[in-house]
């Protein structure tokens, strides 16, 4: 009985043993599992946290702006989206000219008079024409009417650093193109404002303007500072920007700001879409730092004074 007994006991111990090391094994197949369970969990909560950061970022871009007038994703047409604001005093620091000057004061969002296909062809001409040179920062300019391109730190005239090499770079089509649009984008700010669009004059500077992302190098780079074009460029009565690039599809940031005292009004940008608006401090704004990609666009400025107005560019 004694020996059964033990027999029993070995048998028990060596059941218990067996189990044992079953037990083992599985815990060692399991534990590679449990391992990846614990990455891919923490992977999850990073992942989360990158989520919730960016978030944080985009939303911080937009804690200035109150309205959003025009957004890229939209269609303003066939009438221009108007905002009237009150005139400001700037106006009667400089001669009046009846049927031009600002009585009516505001500012305006249109997809109905430039298409995105012509957007497309002004787009090309800056980009062959600012492929010749540009600014060693930010913000790089080409003024078909003085010939001024950025170029480093400083400006040259394209047409006389250049020449002949100009008839490869542009055609006489580019140019009739860029005389229409002008001319349409005159019509609908003097049909907006009830203005004589013959007392109207192109002035300068009128220019393209690229910008991108890239540090700036000098004051010419530092395009995002709030200012008044009334006060900076004393001509001007009438500012307008052409778009040739998509906010969000083509860069990031960029948008234009108007700032009001009761907050921030912002226009995204919109291949073919024109913004416009009276000169004076009752528009002061500023553009948005782009932080990826490339923003075209085009200044097209006119004045009231014929003695500070500029003929259409035309082929050398």
């Amino acid at each position: 009985m004694a020996l059964l007994r033990m027999r029993n006991t070995k048998g028990s111990n060596a059941s218990e043993i067996e189990r044992k090391i079953k037990r083992g094994n599985a815990l060692r197949q399991g534990s590679p599992w449990r391992g990846s369970r614990g990455l891919a969990a923490l992977l999850l909560v990073a992942l989360t946290a990158c989520v919730a950061a960016a978030w944080l970022y985009v939303t911080s871009l937009d804690s200035d702006i109150t309205e959003t007038l025009a957004r890229q994703r939209e269609l303003v047409s066939p009438q221009p989206r108007v905002f009237s604001v009150e005139c400001s005093e700037d106006y009667e620091n400089y001669k009046r000219y009846p049927g031009c000057t600002p009585q009516k004061c505001g500012r305006a969002v249109t997809d109905s008079v430039v298409t995105r296909e012509e957007a497309q062809v002004l787009r090309r001409l800056a980009e062959r024409g600012l492929a010749l040179a540009g600014s060693e920062g930010g913000a790089s300019i080409l003024d078909l009417h003085s010939g001024a391109l950025s170029m480093g730190k400083q400006f040259v005239n394209i047409y006389r650093y250049f020449g002949d090499q100009i008839a490869d770079v542009f055609t006489p089509e580019d140019f009739q193109l860029y005389s229409d649009v002008r001319g349409r984008i005159q019509a609908v700010i003097a049909e907006t404002f009830g203005l004589d669009q013959t007392l109207m004059y192109l002035t300068k500077p009128t220019f393209f303007s690229r910008i991108n992302s890239t540090t700036a190098k000098t004051q010419h780079d530092e395009y995002w500072h709030p200012h008044i074009d009334k006060v900076t460029y004393g001509s001007f009565d009438y500012t307008s920007l052409l778009y040739l690039s998509d906010y969000s599809s083509d860069f990031t940031g960029g948008r234009f700001v108007f700032m009001d005292q009761n907050g921030n009004r912002t226009v995204e940008p919109r291949a073919g879409r024109v913004c416009f608006f009276s000169s004076g401090s009752e528009n002061l704004h500023h553009v948005e730092k782009v932080t990826w990609g490339t923003r075209f666009a085009i200044t097209v400025s006119f004045t009231c004074d014929p003695a500070h107005g500029i003929s259409d560019p035309a082929m050398p």
